[in-house]
């Protein structure tokens, strides 16, 4: 089971803030177990502190904007893809001002000072939500679209129209996460000079230059227009019949802006809360769009908030019944576990396949057979005794035992024809023989039931 991680340490990165212009500190520290990620304004009295989710985004037009609290924080994406990206699960980050310093408009920076600082494995596990079905937002005005799908890891495809005759259509692609670090990080913001001056007017990018950004100029204007702008950049006039690109470094890669919009759809997917694995489809994508797109995924979060266990019934069991019937004493009717599935230090996945030939359906009930759920909180706890009894030497000499069930909920009927899927997990280590689990039941993607429950395991005399 991937445990959470937090940094080993923290670090500062120092420079101007893209929209604002002020002198800006930006500071990355280890955050406890299960805190995510949280921005604080250290600036402003009180230093509030903003929940980075996607419900606190209020605006997009530049870049993504947090306000919780009455403070914003803006241009955070980049910081955010490098924590994502490298799997630091939870941070506090500390910004003396309205916004995250720009630095060279990517987020390479970020990377190199994660990377100095290392990771600090935690003990919680990894809570990754696994996509098993398509998903999809569209915004029809703007024909963007985002899509995700099911897939074995976290994956992103980009396809960018820029509505210019200069740069036109590009696409993109990460298939692996570790690989973001290098193929994406370095990737630059980018505008088009057409944008420039909307910007200037809305008091936006007063800490744009060409060392954070690639400037576009892809459609002709005046050479006067073109020198106002020049002047502002504080850069050599050009010619204004001269399309082309404009930074001080040249391009790292052909598809470079299109790389930044799969380092954005990053920074703004951390907003979800969780780890994600699936594939991303994103056509035309923009923050506007990954907002809409990381609350969805909020929502279909919250309705799966404990995702069953994955199943593949032609997969050959870790545990088959004999070896059940070599760690647990149960025999019919009372043994209620098939198979074991998947099993970890302080994990494990058990099946049992409800059939109609069940001795309890003669009498629960004879015209509604149903499962009486005290024996699916027992089927969970034999799924943890085969848990710990996998651990020790000569387990058919020893026995577990109930001493305290709480939080049992029941939330539908099982029947014949179900099948059952257990996941149990340790929640404590085991002391003195006793052991403190978190049992769930699933039949297909719905929890039927769950338990919390503390056993004992005592070798016969």
């Amino acid at each position: 089971m991937l445990k959470q991680n937090t940094l080993k340490g923290s670090f500062s990165l120092f420079g101007k803030g893209l929209h604002t212009g002020l002198n800006l500190t930006v500071t990355f520290n280890p955050a406890p177990e299960n805190t995510g990620y949280k921005i604080q304004r250290i600036d402003v009295e009180g230093q509030p502190v903003i929940d980075a989710v996607a419900e606190n985004v209020v605006d997009t037009q530049r870049g993504t904007v947090l306000e919780g609290k009455g403070v914003r924080v803006s241009t955070v994406e980049h910081g955010l893809a490098a924590l994502y990206a490298l799997g630091v699960d939870n941070c506090l980050i500390q910004v003396n001002g309205p916004e995250f310093p720009i630095l060279d408009g990517s987020a390479f920076m970020y990377v190199e000072k994660i990377q100095e600082v290392g990771l600090q494995e935690q003990n919680a596990p990894k809570d990754i939500y696994i996509i098993r079905n398509k998903i999809e937002v569209k915004d029809e005005e703007s024909g963007s679209c985002i899509t995700i799908l099911p897939d074995e890891e976290f994956s992103l495809t980009a396809m960018c129209s820029f509505n210019s005759k200069f740069i036109n259509s590009q696409f993109a692609t990460l298939d692996k996460i570790d690989d973001f670090a290098k193929e994406i990080s370095p990737a630059r913001t980018f505008v088009f000079v057409r944008d420039i001056e909307p910007l200037l007017k809305a008091n936006l990018i007063k800490g744009g230059d060409l060392d954070n950004a690639i400037v576009i100029y892809e459609k002709e204007t005046t050479q006067e227009r073109l020198n106002e702008l020049a002047d502002f950049l504080q850069v050599k006039r050009m010619d204004a019949t001269k399309l082309g690109y404009i930074q001080h470094k040249p391009l790292v890669w052909e598809n470079e802006c299109t790389r930044h919009k799969l380092l954005d759809i990053i920074g703004d997917m951390a907003l979800i809360g969780k780890p994600i694995k699936g594939r991303i489809i994103a056509t035309r994508p923009g923050h506007t769009i990954n907002n809409k797109f990381a609350r969805q995924m909020r929502r279909e979060i919250r309705k799966h908030e404990i995702q069953a266990p994955i199943y593949d019934c032609n997969e050959k069991p870790i545990m088959d019944v004999n070896r059940i019937r070599e760690l647990l004493p149960h025999r019919y009717p009372m043994q209620l576990v098939d198979k074991v599935i998947a099993i970890g230090a302080t994990s494990i996945v058990g099946v049992k396949n409800i059939t109609s030939n069940e001795a309890f359906f003669m009498g629960h009930f004879p015209q509604e057979p149903v499962m009486p759920g005290v024996l699916q909180v027992e089927a969970m706890a034999q799924c943890g005794g085969l848990l710990v009894l996998n651990t020790v030497e000569e387990p058919e000499r020893w026995s577990t035992y109930f001493m305290k069930i709480d939080g049992v909920k029941f939330r539908q009927k099982v029947v014949p024809g179900d099948t059952l899927l257990f996941r149990v997990e340790m929640i404590s280590p085991l002391r003195h023989g006793i052991a403190s689990m978190k049992g769930y039941a699933f039949v297909g993607e719905q929890v039927v039931s769950e338990a919390t429950f503390t056993a004992q395991i005592v070798k016969n005399k």
